[in-house]
């Protein structure tokens, strides 16, 4: 018998095609729409942080560089830092309100010109957020304790992690181990 299709006797063949078709629909939008998901935290905006200060109170105890980079988002110049080249055992602390962030045992050789660390003291002692600055999309390291900019984090570092923490060193204070 040619032309003979097999369907269950209270479904016509457009209706079943219609609802394959739905499902194939709602299927593809979910897909979709967990595609589209945007894994990158919130930017966190300054009443959010423990310490607060006024922006005279911040001029008043930050170097105008540490101004400059932590509180306006700067960025100092490769290779001309005091701690990219550092190899001495230590802590580095955030230079505005002095939260440890960085142990040197973390500390590697990236060649960025930036002192680079492939993980925090702690996952709380930073936060990351989107920095969508000259036309680039990279996510930012800020201190969460005062909301400073420390610099950015990049998927390029060394194991275990595979991330590059690429910090200013104006950003930092270093505090030498004790032996």
């Amino acid at each position: 018998m040619m032309g003979y299709c097999v369907y269950p006797v209270k479904m016509k063949p457009n209706n079943m095609m219609r609802k394959t078709n739905y499902i194939y629909l709602l299927l593809m939008t979910l897909a979709l729409g967990a595609c589209a998901q945007n894994n990158t935290k919130e930017q966190k905006h300054e009443k959010d942080f423990p310490m607060k200060k006024t922006e005279q109170e911040w001029k008043a105890v930050l170097t105008d560089e540490q101004y400059y980079i932590l509180r306006e988002k700067g960025t100092e110049r490769a290779f001309t830092g005091k701690y990219w080249d550092n190899h001495e055992k230590g802590k580095y602390y955030c230079a505005a309100c002095k939260q440890e962030l960085f142990d040197s045992e973390t500390k590697f050789e990236s060649g960025s010109g930036w002192p680079s660390f492939y993980k925090p003291v702690k996952e709380q002692a930073v936060v990351v957020g989107k920095d969508t600055s000259f036309g680039m999309e990279r996510d930012e390291i800020v201190c969460s304790n005062c909301g400073g900019h420390l610099g950015h984090v990049f998927p390029d570092g060394p194991k275990p992690t595979g991330l590059r923490y690429c910090m200013n060193s104006a950003a930092l204070e270093f505090k030498k181990e004790n032996k």
